[in-house]
């Protein structure tokens, strides 16, 4: 019998065509054809008004371009439905920075914060806002919100029927760009850019040429200013990124800090300095400081230090780790054991959740992948950091696919692609990319398994990582081949079927 065919609704096809044209964007995005992935967003908003994360996207784009203010009307677009979206008020949020409208921003950073604590371009945000408000005002105290004067309008928002009518009614200001602290720091970050935005200052100067108005009635003075500002507020953000892996952040104990006036109190700060790099770069040395350090401490009374378990938590994982490092996983074991067992007891989180990866990793090192599935899955409450989330997220995943569960495996694998997302962590998606594909790939769905390894691809090419691309690129032609070996099956049987019935209506 032959199959008939599906007759889809008018919804459906709309529904398909929008995801098609946000897919186009979105990959396009990833090239860093700003321009084009713009159009593809915009034929997605034309065809469905109200999909508000197409006018988040369109916005991520604008501000690629240099378009602030249309980057502004589209987050705010996203907003209309759903005024606590939180990627529209995180958008909302950058855009008004980038605007210069740095206190706004603050606001806006906070109130995200408040809505989804677990994404950490909240606390960067806040962070660039604050540092940009004291570069222009010159103090912090300007930047404690007070719930008066022009704030007001955040209580009415919703009621609001012009989008940007907060920024309509500013007082427009003379920005001049926010200029970085240290130049030759600013040098190193910028790399390339650092000449252009040399060129952009010359420019500045000639009196001439900033009183020009371009076809669009804008200043070449603005414009020029926001340049040079774009380029600071980017060496600003890069400048606070670190190049430490998530693994390495969760491995790296935070030594409590003691409010001690005595001489062994200082001796303790200054001990601490010492063995927390040492803890991964010196093992055996960093072991015979941590004994001494613990002796010092058991030797402390409670009126000496109020924290003196908190202390011994933190000692007990910088022995683990250098004993890992040593190789002597069994004295690792125990360590972390008695960091766990004695953060449950005085009830001190983040020890709890540092004694848990810890010891999840060594049953992962030692091949025990149920058990540590079982201590890092006991570890997500527990888990605040959106990057950390991120990586242990991917291990859950890749214990589950040793195991051969790859159904797990994939569902971890795309949780941790959707916390690198929000964390606009490329190199995470990358890595969580391969691992759902290589799942899918076992479990038979070969066109999403394509799809998956295709993101990692570009991924890998934007990262410029030569070795991930080549792996990649043999994955994704054998997960190809199967996909095709797959479609001539069932082309195959389609064509055996419609045989059958014309012989019998022959």
């Amino acid at each position: 019998m032959a199959t008939k065919k599906k007759h889809y609704t008018e919804e459906e096809i709309l529904k398909s065509k929008t995801s098609a044209l946000k897919a186009d964007g979105e990959w396009k995005y990833r090239k860093r054809n700003y321009r084009q992935a713009l159009n593809s967003f915009s034929a997605a908003i034309e065809l469905t008004p109200k999909e508000k994360k197409c006018f988040v996207s369109r916005s991520k784009c604008y501000i690629q371009l240099g378009q602030f203010r249309n980057a502004l009307i589209d987050a705010e677009a996203s907003l209309v439905e759903d005024p606590f979206f939180p990627e529209g008020v995180y958008q909302k949020a950058e855009a008004l920075y980038y605007i210069g409208e740095f206190e706004f921003a603050l606001v806006f950073y906070r109130r995200g914060l408040k809505l989804r604590h677990q994404m950490e371009g909240w606390r960067v945000g806040i962070h660039k806002a604050e540092e940009a408000i004291i570069g222009s005002v010159g103090s912090r105290s300007f930047i404690k919100p007070e719930v008066m004067g022009d704030l007001s309008y955040l209580e009415e928002e919703i009621g609001r029927k012009q989008p940007i009518a907060v920024v309509q009614n500013l007082t427009k200001k003379d920005r001049s760009p926010v200029a970085m602290k240290n130049e030759r720091t600013t040098r190193q970050l910028l790399g390339g850019f650092y000449q252009h935005k040399g060129f952009l200052e010359k420019l500045l100067k000639d009196e001439d040429l900033i009183k020009g108005v371009t076809k669009n009635g804008e200043r070449v003075d603005d414009l020029i200013k926001n340049c040079i500002t774009s380029l600071n507020h980017c060496a600003d953000f890069w400048s606070q990124e670190k190049p430490i892996s998530p693994k390495e952040i969760s491995r790296q104990p935070k030594p409590p800090k003691p409010s001690l006036t005595t001489r062994k109190a200082q001796y303790l700060l200054k001990s601490f300095d010492e063995i927390t790099p040492l803890a991964t770069g010196n093992p055996k040395c960093s072991l015979r400081k941590t004994e001494d350090i613990i002796k010092t401490v058991q030797g402390l009374t409670d009126k000496e230090c109020l924290i003196k378990d908190e202390l011994m938590c933190f000692l007990h994982s910088c022995m683990g780790l250098a004993f890992f490092d040593l190789g002597d996983l069994d004295r690792a074991m125990e360590h972390h054991e008695d960091d766990l067992n004695l953060a449950r007891q005085c009830n001190i989180p983040d020890a709890i959740s540092r004694a848990l990866a810890n010891i999840g990793s060594i049953y992962a090192e030692t091949k025990q992948f149920e058990k540590a599935i079982e201590f890092w899955i006991e570890r997500i409450p527990y888990v605040h950091e959106g990057l950390e989330n991120t990586w242990m997220l991917h291990e859950i995943g890749c214990c589950y696919l040793e195991l051969n569960y790859p159904e797990k495996a994939r569902d971890y694998a795309l949780c941790s692609i959707a916390a690198a997302e929000e964390m606009f962590e490329d190199m995470w998606q990358l890595r969580a990319s391969v691992l759902a594909g290589q799942c899918e790939l076992i479990l038979g769905n070969f066109e999403s398994s394509v799809s998956l390894f295709e993101k990692a691809l570009s991924l890998a090419e934007l990262e410029n990582d030569g070795t991930a691309r080549k792996a990649i690129q043999k994955a994704l032609k054998e997960a190809n081949e199967q996909l095709q070996n797959q479609q001539q099956s069932s082309q195959n049987e389609k064509n055996e079927e419609e045989k059958e019935e014309q012989e019998e209506d022959a």
